[in-house]
């Protein structure tokens, strides 16, 4: 199969997807009482209640049916969407739209918090160390750097993802960037920003700077350094790959956007519905070359998305891998072939490998069905997971040991 039969395959399927289509309309009244609290009206009764009762009748109407605490036990997916995890600034930061991990430490080795700071600013970051590291004396490690989505932390991720439970397993270092609220009311990265997507400027260049301090300060095997991230973490970890493709060995994009996907964020709520960039705006940071030429030097790339991802249109992890295998270019031949895997206790999935002519996979693309905006295979301890999917985490980590 050729490379655009099989993006086309991949597009067809997301666009069929039988996906429901209920809601969470307790969480959108629920917003709307607290905002009208705020200014000290009273929703609970007289005029006011009406308003909240009014909305809920209406979105009913519109067939947008709230789902039961019986049907959504873990409280982060409704109908294949996530609550909240990402508004480009959102501020859902309620206990109601996604748990927080606890903060101890469950595994051997030590989860320690370290700051980083240039010219673009400060961020803080944790650093997990396995106990193997700390038990050898000189053998270099991979490292693995973990972009969280909106409103999560660094404990909330790694709880979420498991990673320091397979840095433990494999004897990596994980470390997971903080967004500070200052830069990003919803702790989002800041991908969707023309100032973010370039090379040694904003957020690249401090999420640049943590890789090379961690390089720097531990045993790092620096070619086998990788980034990954969720949703705009995702998008991050993509932007990371295009802007320091000799920094990182390989990128690991779940639920996320390609790179220039937008530059403000009017143009970041179109990209995420799958909407094109409108006609005559673009980012006027990157380079002053056609758009798949610049991925001359594109890194290996796994992508995971669900087909039911209503908060990121399945069409942007599409556009993720046409970027990575450079379609249309000419300038990377790749044979790709499709595997379709039916669950019988989980969620069935649709993984297309694209590999080089020595039969090295460099690009893998996981479209799975059912699934809304959520870590595939991810422990309900963090937020926004979806235990029922294939372990992106393990899937993942087997990638970058490729590489």
């Amino acid at each position: 199969m050729n490379l655009i039969d099989a993006l086309s395959a991949q597009t067809s399927l997301n666009e069929s997807a039988p996906c429901a289509r209920s809601f969470d309309v307790g969480g959108i009244t629920d917003t709307i009482q607290r905002a009208l609290a705020s200014t000290g009206l009273d929703t609970q009764s007289g005029p006011m209640k009406g308003v909240t009762d009014t909305v809920h009748q209406a979105l009913s109407r519109a067939g947008l049916t709230q789902r039961s605490a019986a049907t959504d036990p873990q409280g982060a997916i409704v109908a294949g969407a996530s609550r909240g995890i990402f508004t480009p600034d959102s501020h859902m930061d309620s206990p109601r739209f996604g748990r927080t991990a606890p903060a101890e430490q469950t595994y051997p080795g030590v989860f320690v918090s370290r700051s980083f700071t240039n010219d673009a600013g400060t961020r803080t970051y944790k650093l997990y160390i396995p106990a193997s590291y700390l038990e050898q004396s000189g053998e270099r490690v991979p490292l693995v750097v973990m972009l969280h989505g909106c409103t999560q932390s660094p404990d909330d991720f790694a709880a979420g993802t498991r990673m320091n439970e397979l840095a433990e397993k494999h004897g990596f270092l994980v470390a997971y960037p903080a967004q500070a609220p200052n830069a990003n009311g919803s702790k989002c990265w800041n991908w969707f920003r023309a100032e973010d997507q370039s090379r040694d400027r904003g957020e690249p260049s401090l999420i640049a700077g943590i890789t090379r301090e961690v390089a720097s300060s531990y045993r790092v095997d620096e070619r086998r350094i990788f980034v990954a991230g969720l949703s705009a973490g995702a998008a991050m970890a993509v932007i990371l790959g295009a802007t320091y493709p000799e920094l990182y060995a390989g990128v690991g994009a779940h639920s996320g956007l390609p790179y220039g996907a937008a530059h403000d964020m009017s143009s970041a709520f179109n990209a995420m519905q799958g909407g094109m960039a409108p006609t005559g705006e673009r980012n006027p940071l990157a380079p002053q070359t056609p758009h798949r030429r610049r991925f001359a030097q594109s890194v290996p790339t796994i992508v995971f998305h669900g087909d039911c991802d209503r908060t990121v249109d399945a069409r942007n992890g599409t556009a993720i891998v046409e970027q990575a295998t450079m379609v249309g270019t000419g300038e990377m031949r790749l044979r790709a072939s499709v595997d379709e895997v039916a669950a019988s206790d989980g969620r069935s999935f649709i993984r297309t490998v694209y590999a080089d002519m020595t039969n090295q996979p460099v690009v893998e693309h996981w479209v799975i069905h059912g699934a809304g905006h959520a870590w595939s295979g991810g422990s309900s301890r963090g937020s926004f997971t979806d235990a029922r999917g294939p372990d992106a985490s393990v899937e993942m980590i087997r990638f970058f040991y490729w590489q």
